[in-house]
C-alpha cells in the first residue's frame, strides 16, 4: 500500500528561542570571540588612550549573527567579565576603571550597539533574500556604528577627557575608516554564516 505524505506549504521564519542550549553555547563562543578580539594589540590613535581594535568587528559579527538578545547577552557576559577583572579588555585592562577613561563611551556603546544592530539583522534575515543580505548587514552596521558607537565614543571623551564637542569629534573621525572595514568585513563573514547555518537566527518552519 502507497502511504501519502501530508502537503506542505511555504516556509516560513520564526525568531529562535533566546535561552536554548544552542543560544547559551552561542553566547558563550561569541563572548570569547570579543574577549580574544581584545588581546590582538590595537593601534595607537592620537593622544587620548583609545586605540584602534578588533573588538568593533567582534561586537559587529555577534550582533548580525545572534541577533537583538543574544547578542546583548554576549556582549554584557564580556563586559561583566572585564568589569570583575579578567583583563579582557584593550591593552589586557580590566575593572570598572576602564569607565574613567577615554574608552568609556564606546565599551558603553557595543552593549546598546550590539542588541540594536541584532534587531536589525533579525529583520534581515527574515525579509531579504540571501543575494541581498550583505549590503543590508553593511548598512545597518554602518548606521549602528555611527548612530550609537560613535556618538557614545564622543560622550565619552568629552566627559571623561573634558574634551569640547568639537575637539571629541574630530578625534573620533580618525576611527571612520578602520570601522567602515571591519563593518564590511563582519557582514561578508555573517553572509557566510547564515548560509552555512540558515536556522541560527531564525528557525525555518515548514507550514502545514
Amino acid at each position: 500500500m502507497s502511504q501519502k505524505t501530508a502537503p506542505t506549504g511555504p516556509t516560513s521564519s520564526r525568531p529562535r528561542r533566546a535561552w536554548d542550549a544552542q543560544s547559551l553555547a552561542l553566547v558563550a563562543v561569541f563572548a570569547a570571540l570579543i574577549a580574544a578580539s581584545a588581546i590582538v594589540p590595537g593601534i595607537p590613535v592620537g593622544s587620548f588612550g583609545v586605540p584602534i581594535t578588533l573588538q568593533t568587528l567582534a561586537v559587529a559579527l555577534t550582533a548580525l549573527v545572534l541577533g537583538g538578545t543574544r547578542a546583548a547577552a554576549a556582549v554584557g557576559l564580556y563586559l561583566i567579565l572585564g568589569f570583575a577583572g579578567l583583563p579582557i579588555f584593550s591593552g589586557g585592562r580590566a575593572g570598572l576603571q576602564i569607565l574613567a577613561g577615554g574608552s568609556a563611551g564606546y565599551i558603553v556603546a557595543f552593549l546598546v550597539g550590539a542588541f540594536l544592530l541584532g534587531l536589525l539583522a533579525e529583520r534581515i534575515v527574515r525579509r531579504t533574500s540571501a543575494a541581498r543580505r550583505g549590503a543590508w548587514f553593511f548598512l545597518a552596521a554602518t548606521v549602528v556604528s555611527v548612530v550609537v558607537i560613535h556618538s557614545l565614543g564622543v560622550l565619552g571623551m568629552m566627559v571623561n577627557l573634558k574634551l569640547s564637542w568639537q575637539a571629541a569629534f574630530l578625534a573620533d573621525l580618525a576611527y571612520y575608516p578602520g570601522d567602515l572595514l571591519k563593518n564590511a568585513v563582519s557582514a561578508l563573514a555573517a553572509t557566510a554564516v547564515h548560509r552555512a547555518f540558515p536556522d541560527v537566527l531564525v528557525r525555518r518552519v515548514k507550514q502545514a
